[in-house]
């Protein structure tokens, strides 16, 4: 457990420093969340059973906007390159087939699952990368290379979240599916965000 807190906080430290210096001209503020990840409480969590299903109920709207954005991109009227498409296809293919997952894990709790579609305004977007309404109407309305761009920055804010919570989740929660979820999300989307800043680069 350790040694997975210690990886955890490693990969956590090596995006800071890569987007300190990669200096890729994205502007997260103009994204609405220059807070995105620092907000986030582990202490609201609790532990145990508690903290998994505070987990799994913070993960799968923030799953949900990836896979909204991910559909945007894949509508070709907003032109996106072959190289965003490609990470879309990815990204929603994995994150839809974890939100079944993790709704079949509310119920399973005795909670409630989650479905349909998501309040953007009633979302803590600061505390969970979360893009806002504006936000998405902003990446709804761009095309080409600029929709490329606003899709990598809101992506990239969106993913360093989502390992915040999953760093959170790792000396908390009890599930063990919890646990291979949160390793899961560490490992892909560290490896996504690296690619992300690489495209936001050529």
């Amino acid at each position: 457990m350790h040694t997975r807190l210690f990886a955890t906080l490693l990969i956590l430290a090596v995006i800071a420093i890569t987007g300190s210096a990669c200096g890729s001209g994205s502007d997260h503020a103009a994204m609405g969340s220059d807070e995105m990840t620092t907000t986030h409480s582990a202490d609201q969590m609790g532990t145990g059973q508690e903290a998994d299903v505070k987990f799994v109920q913070e993960m799968i709207p923030h799953h949900q906007q990836a896979v909204e954005m991910a559909n945007l991109a894949l509508d070709p009227v907003r032109q996106a390159s072959p190289a965003v498409m490609d990470l879309a296809t990815r990204i929603k293919t994995a994150q839809t087939a974890e939100i079944v997952d993790m709704n079949s894990w509310l119920v399973e709790w005795g909670a409630d699952p989650i479905d349909g579609q998501m309040d953007h305004g009633n979302m803590d977007h600061d505390a969970m990368g979360m893009m806002s309404s504006d936000d998405m109407t902003a990446l709804a309305d761009a095309k080409g290379a600029a929709f490329d761009r606003l899709w990598l920055e809101g992506m990239i804010m969106h993913h360093e979240a989502a390992l915040t919570m999953a760093s959170h989740i790792a000396t908390r929660g009890d599930d063990a599916r919890v646990q291979q979820l949160s390793d899961a999300i560490e490992q892909s989307q560290a490896a996504e965000i690296a690619e992300m800043r690489a495209l936001l680069n050529q």
